[in-house]
């Protein structure tokens, strides 16, 4: 078991519950945290996940929220922090619907849709665990981008992710020193590559195809790097923004 360097701190992960969210969930409860799993409606996968923490010794609750809109977020911390009765410390901005519309051809609704779920409710998020935050002197808040923000045929999707990584370094800047604010990429996630194959199907190949290390990254892999940057290692770490895609988005001519 990997050291328990979050014993007794209190975690949020927005869509905690399903995929890459529940993966992380995971991975700050085996390091010692009191996790907070969001889910939406479906109470089941949530549950189930919190069954499992159990098991590493902390006091995981699941907590209903639509992570959806500023006002959705600032509700889940609320009741985050009543169901896990002290404020959150550790903050991962999991939440972040995807979208290939075609600027030309997408309603202005789409646009301010995705762009609110994975850009202001993220905002939104950190604002209300900050205050908790800094009355305890220390937080730590991952906000996961996607290496869709280095492409430019993924429309709004990779503005919203181009612009995490913007609003994590200043975050960073504004926050220290008592609160770190970093990032992740991830590249294509191999549990992930049926999703992306109903929009561009062969997107998974060419992935692999340019990537030095021959394969697609796990979600154990990337929720390990987002758990580690809430602990001792990464305490000199703010405001980076760590590719998790095995080379994938290194410039190549």
């Amino acid at each position: 078991m990997s050291e328990r360097f979050l014993d007794g701190k209190a975690a949020l992960v927005t869509a905690g519950s399903r995929n890459l969210g529940s993966a992380i969930s995971l991975a700050l409860a085996e390091r010692g945290a009191d996790v907070a799993v969001n889910y939406r409606s479906s109470r089941d996968p949530a549950d189930s996940l919190v069954q499992q923490m159990v098991e590493f010794g902390g006091s995981p609750v699941a907590v209903a929220g639509d992570c959806g809109t500023p006002a959705g977020v600032e509700t889940l911390v609320i009741d985050a922090v009543e169901a896990l009765g002290k404020p959150i410390q550790v903050l991962v901005n999991n939440y972040g619907p995807f979208s290939m519309t075609p600027f030309a051809e997408m309603p202005l609704e789409e646009f301010r849709t995705i762009f609110d779920a994975n850009v202001t409710a993220a905002y939104a998020a950190v604002k209300a665990v900050v205050p908790g935050m800094r009355e305890a002197g220390w937080g730590r808040i991952v906000n996961v981008s996607a290496a869709s923000a280095y492409l430019r045929n993924h429309s709004i999707y990779s503005l919203a992710k181009a612009a995490v990584v913007t609003l994590t370094e200043t975050l960073a800047v504004e926050l220290g020193p008592d609160i770190n604010v970093n990032c992740v990429t991830p590249g294509q996630i191999a549990e992930s590559a049926d999703d992306i194959a109903e929009f561009d199907p062969s997107f998974v190949e060419r992935a692999i195809a340019t990537t030095p290390i021959g394969r697609l990254v796990t979600r154990p892999e990337v929720a390990a790097i987002v758990a580690e940057l809430c602990g001792p290692l990464f305490g000199g770490v703010s405001g980076a923004t760590i590719p998790i895609d095995g080379g994938w988005s290194l410039p190549t001519f």
